[in-house]
């Protein structure tokens, strides 16, 4: 089956999708302790892992092996990503608070933090601060901004990193420098 899959057989997908994914599903809810919406996505994520990266496999239970393997760091990657999501919306909650609750010390601070940081996105080279607004403003994932810049994921998030220290020493400088209210 490894081999018709690996020459492009879409009945061999087809027979690797009846006799593995349920199995492979069940064996991610044991994973996921019973998070069935996980264990979807890590499943879905897993078949397309598969779908990319398949070779042959002359036995059994290397392949099943091989596809647990895929399935875990599926999951995992899947886990990573909605504890960065919840970060961000803890993040994004705590501003909205301060931003509602009224001029506090706290709230002053931080309404100076972000005017801050607006002014400097403001000051960033134009392409820099695409990248920025895209990401972070319009939560475009990492792969369109790559599609779309026809450049890869990898040199997308390397970017990013660059232009996020850049930020954060212009953010420490010119908090080094203003008079506070």
């Amino acid at each position: 089956m490894t081999r018709a899959m690996v020459a492009g057989d879409e009945a061999a997908y087809r027979q690797f999708h009846e006799a593995y994914c349920p199995r492979l599903h069940r064996y991610l809810l044991v994973v996921a302790a019973g998070d069935k919406d996980a264990a979807r996505e890590a499943l879905q994520a897993a078949c397309i892992r598969v779908v990319r990266h398949i070779k042959v496999f002359s036995d059994e239970q290397i392949f099943w092996n091989w596809l647990t393997v895929l399935a875990r760091t599926a999951l995992a990657d899947h886990r990573r990503k909605r504890s960065r999501y919840r970060a961000f919306l803890d993040r994004f909650t705590l501003h909205t608070r301060v931003e509602v609750s009224g001029p506090t010390e706290e709230g002053q601070a931080d309404a100076q933090l972000l005017a801050t940081l607006e002014r400097s996105v403001r000051e960033l080279p134009p392409d820099e601060r695409e990248l920025v607004e895209r990401k972070y403003f319009g939560r475009e994932p990492v792969r369109e901004i790559a599609d779309d810049l026809q450049v890869s994921e990898k040199a997308v998030e390397s970017r990013l990193v660059r232009v996020r220290r850049k930020l954060k020493d212009a953010l420490l400088t010119k908090l080094k420098h203003e008079p506070t209210d």
